[in-house]
């Protein structure tokens, strides 16, 4: 039978949800599928015609972000947060080709409790920033799955006036579930940014609260998002990061909000008075915006512009940025050794076996560590 007369003779199959005992006046049927293409015609193997992605070289790297081409700087930011080992040395040449062309941006971190308006905050400066400007990019660290280890990576969708500046750049990525949300490519996805000429680097994390340590060992200016009305409940989160913000912003300052808002701007002001400074010689304080309205947005900007020129006047600036460089050495080598500790075939061939043993307590966890150690050893 022909695959026309196998179409004809299953046109009134009917779908699950139709009425018992539907006659031929039910419209809707189901239609099997066919043997050949989509479109009943014979089946042809074809070959793609599309052309494909030329492979870049080091110099076609590096020159294309020298010159802030968009595609290449994301193609390089790709092969920076790659894992493949085939990639990590073309990467490395890549960064260092450019290096000499970043450390002079603006770096601000942005932390916040979920629902805190975070994306929408960055939308509201970066696009103030770009009106007077400057050029952004905005790395966003969106959070992944622990079960499927995936990621929406929606910041583009949430910051759709944004993406579409053309001095700004917007890259999100997935946190991989990282403490903290950064990604172990952050640093060099940012200086890859400076060296394509973008002056304001804003990184938004997951802000869960509990580790914001990392951003802070990458940026000059961090910067604590809350609004009203969240509750003691958060207060035990946002206590250790409160100590490492420059500056608190209470989001959603507009409309029937705006008096909580300034309450809210009263309180932690109260609070940051008890509190030790996160930078030396800048006093922290809070302050409130509107991300819908633009209320506020030119002062924050100008609160970071103050706290720039007091911590290069006072070199704090400096001492910081170094410290920061030597973090990130010493994170390379912690990620270097726990790679090098996964993949040795000793560890590898005996893992499970060891694993197996401490988890029905014939032996203790940390003897089951030692026994591993010894075996990378």
């Amino acid at each position: 039978m022909s695959s026309a007369n196998n179409i004809s003779s299953n046109n009134n199959k009917l779908p699950e949800w139709a009425p018992e005992n539907a006659g031929s006046e039910f419209a809707s049927h189901v239609m099997s599928g066919v043997n050949e293409s989509h479109d009943g015609m014979e089946f042809k193997a074809s070959v793609s015609t599309a052309p494909k992605r030329r492979k870049l070289e080091l110099e076609d790297y590096i020159n294309g972000i020298l010159n802030c081409d968009r595609t290449i700087l994301s193609r390089a930011i790709t092969l920076v947060e790659s894992n493949a080992a085939a990639h990590f040395d073309l990467a490395q040449q890549v960064i260092a080709g450019v290096l000499n062309k970043t450390g002079k941006a603006v770096r601000v971190g942005i932390t916040g409790v979920p629902g805190a308006g975070k994306s929408t905050f960055i939308e509201a400066l970066g696009s103030y920033l770009c009106e007077h400007g400057h050029k952004v990019a905005v790395l966003a660290v969106d959070p992944s799955s622990s079960v499927t280890k995936g990621s929406i990576l929606g910041d583009k969708t949430r910051m759709e006036k944004l993406a579409r500046n053309p001095n700004a750049f917007i890259r999100p990525s997935p946190s991989g579930g990282t403490l903290g949300g950064l990604t172990r490519k952050s640093r060099e996805t940012m200086l890859l940014c400076e060296a394509a000429g973008y002056d304001v680097i804003l990184i938004e994390t997951v802000g869960v609260g509990q580790s914001e340590v990392t951003v802070r060992d990458m940026v000059d200016f961090f910067m604590l998002l809350v609004i009203t009305g969240a509750g003691d409940e958060l207060q035990g989160m946002k206590k250790g990061v409160m100590e490492l913000a420059d500056a608190i912003v209470v989001n959603k300052a507009d409309g029937n909000n705006l008096m909580k808002a300034k309450t809210t701007k009263v309180d932690y002001d109260r609070i940051l008075h008890y509190l030790r400074p996160a930078t030396e010689g800048w006093a922290s304080h809070a302050y409130t915006c509107s991300s819908l309205t633009g209320d506020g947005i030119a002062e924050i900007w100008d609160v970071i512009l103050e706290f720039i020129n007091n911590v290069k006047s006072s070199g704090v600036y400096d001492e910081r940025r170094r410290r920061q460089i030597l973090s990130w050495v010493h994170s390379m080598i912690e990620d270097h050794l726990m790679r090098s500790f996964y993949e040795n075939p000793n560890v590898k061939s005996r893992m499970p076996e060891i694993e197996e043993r401490a988890a029905r307590g014939e032996i203790a966890a940390t003897q089951a560590a030692a026994q591993l150690i010894n075996l990378y050893k």
